[in-house]
C-alpha cells in the first residue's frame, strides 16, 4: 500500500504495513518508509 512520506516528500510503498484502529474508531494503516525509515500513516482502507 502506498502512503505519503513526510520526510522524503514523496509517495512510497509502505513496508511492514499493519492495520490499526485510531482512538476515534476509524481504521488506518501504519508502516515504515523503505528509504528513510520514518513512520508512515494512511487513514482509511487497510
Amino acid at each position: 500500500m502506498q502512503a505519503y512520506c513526510m520526510k522524503c516528500r514523496a509517495k512510497r510503498e509502505m513496508r511492514n504495513a499493519r492495520p490499526i484502529t485510531m482512538k476515534n474508531g476509524r481504521p488506518a494503516t501504519q508502516g515504515v518508509c523503505p528509504v528513510c525509515g520514518t513512520k508512515m500513516f494512511r487513514i482509511g482502507k487497510s
